[in-house]
């Protein structure tokens, strides 16, 4: 009478779906990207702008906007802030994602990539957090080596993620589902799309400091632009890995279920599985994506 309640029966206190949940994440960086830069060509233009070429340009870096100028800098850290604990849970939950499919006899090369696949994503989220932190005008040195552990990890982790998505849901004659073909299609896209705006963004970068030529640091800009949306674009996919996947914040006292049986008998424990929103009961109610 007094064992551990099942887990579906154990009362619910929150719970949100991982779309939704992605949602929110991916929508903090893309706003505080897009605040940023909107502010400082209103209110910060000239010295945005500027560089040591002393070249007329027409849009601000990413670096220069979330550093040097407040509240642009206090939005940005905010925002990169507040959706980092989301995507380090996710980078963690890809691995069982990843591997809660047998690939034969390379199954134990498979789970390898997934783990390495998982930590790269770890790096890429704690980079983009320190990078943030730290700006260019406080340590510029650190914060170059940030920016590359970022983009670095981030586009090998984009790479593995196809890989892995191939080779688990597609191979050894698997028929992957829709969802999981619409998925691996669209990743295939923005990370092709992503890689060549960033090698199109270097070129532009080393233009610039070669040949001080006006506008082509704006066009290093807006390609610095379109490199961070379409890395928010392919982390946003995770919204069609994880459609049918929530996070509830559920009560492990088992006592409850003691207390209940003894004084209310089995009606109240039923009524209690109801209206009190047991894990059966949330999971039943959470809308898929």
């Amino acid at each position: 009478m007094g064992g551990h309640k099942p887990i579906q029966d154990r009362p619910v206190h929150f719970a949100i779906t991982v779309p939704t949940m992605i949602k929110i994440t991916c929508s903090l960086p893309l706003i505080a990207t897009l605040f940023c830069v909107v502010w400082s060509l209103m209110f910060d233009f000239d010295a945005s702008t500027r560089t040591h070429c002393k070249v007329h340009n027409w849009l601000p870096t990413i670096s220069a906007v979330i550093g040097g100028f407040t509240p642009q800098r206090y939005v940005w850290r905010i925002c990169i802030a507040l959706h980092a604990p989301q995507r380090l849970m996710v980078a963690i939950g890809y691995y069982s994602y990843h591997t809660s499919v047998h690939v034969g006899m390379r199954n134990e090369l498979y789970k390898a990539v997934a783990a390495v696949n998982s930590l790269l994503h770890l790096i890429e989220v704690l980079s983009l957090v320190f990078l943030s932190m730290i700006s260019s005008s406080e340590n510029g040195k650190m914060h170059e080596f940030l920016f590359i552990s970022f983009m670095v990890t981030a586009l090998t982790y984009m790479l593995l993620t196809i890989i892995l998505m191939r080779w688990g849901r597609c191979g050894h004659g698997r028929i992957p589902s829709l969802q999981e073909a619409t998925s691996l299609r669209y990743k295939t896209i923005l990370f092709l799309f992503n890689l060549s705006v960033f090698a199109v963004a270097v070129y532009f970068f080393y233009r610039h400091n070669a040949y001080c030529e006006p506008g082509v640091y704006t066009a290093f800009a807006f390609f610095e632009y379109l490199t961070v949306v379409s890395n928010i674009g392919f982390h946003s996919l995770i919204i069609m890995d994880f459609h049918n996947t929530g996070v509830l914040m559920v009560d492990l006292n088992s006592q409850d279920d003691v207390a209940v049986g003894r004084h209310h008998g089995s009606e109240s424990l039923r009524s209690q599985r109801k209206d009190g929103y047991n894990v059966s009961y949330v999971l039943d109610s959470l809308p898929s994506a």
